[in-house]
């Protein structure tokens, strides 16, 4: 069952399939675009020489097209996926066919099923390339190599989890406690580069407003 997070459980019934269709990156470009996800990683703690080559041996380059689905429901989750360029959505889809957008991953973020990856169960979500995009995806097999081999990774992932967790626990309260209004400016302050790059559509759907509300509230604090 896919949960809102407003409470309501609705079922999925989306039936269709769409092929993954993932262009490999040339591997003389390995290096330079796993940099991002070794720079990412020292924002926590410093890698020498030796654990930067074991990630990047285990991360795999891929290009994905505008609107390619990285996840579809049904599939069990395969990878933690790190954006390098572009940007993703994750949504469910409700009995009636409405996209309910759960998450949005830009540059230097990551976007995964966390509970269909740990559990290996079909996913009841999606996930999709807003964006043309290039990612780093990790599989399960070679996070546990490299939690075994880089210690200091195990806790880093800990931590991002543990981030996403939080900023999931918000999202709740807000969706109780919080205005449309503030829950826009909400994610403004989470997202602060996606307000111009994603239609009104998809902020509007992860807000549960309307496309036309979400013009309403830009065009009041536009006048404040």
């Amino acid at each position: 069952m896919f949960k809102c997070l407003c409470g309501a459980s609705i079922i999925l019934t989306v039936r269709w399939r769409l092929p993954l269709f993932l262009k490999r990156i040339n591997p003389q470009q390995r290096n330079l675009t796993t940099h991002p996800l070794i720079e990412h990683f020292e924002t926590y703690l410093p890698f020498n020489e030796e654990e930067k080559k074991l990630v990047e041996a285990r991360a795999s380059l891929r290009k994905i097209k505008r609107r390619q689905l990285i996840l579809q429901e049904g599939f069990a989750c395969k990878h933690y996926a790190f954006v390098v360029n572009g940007c993703f959505r994750m949504y469910g889809v409700d009995d009636k066919g409405t996209e309910h957008n759960l998450q949005f991953a830009a540059e230097n973020e990551w976007i995964a099923d966390i509970g269909s990856f740990h559990s290996g169960k079909p996913s009841q979500l999606f996930i999709e390339a807003v964006e043309p995009s290039v990612i780093l995806q990790i599989e399960k097999k070679d996070l546990y190599f490299l939690y075994l081999s880089i210690p200091k990774l195990d806790r880093i992932f800990k931590v991002i989890i543990e981030n996403k967790y939080v900023d999931l626990q918000n999202r709740v309260l807000q969706n109780i406690s919080s205005t449309a209004q503030q829950r826009y400016l909400s994610f403004l302050e989470q997202y602060p580069t996606l307000s111009l790059r994603l239609p009104n559509a998809q902020i509007a759907s992860y807000l549960g407003i309307t496309p036309e509300f979400l013009s309403k509230i830009r065009k009041d604090l536009s006048e404040r």
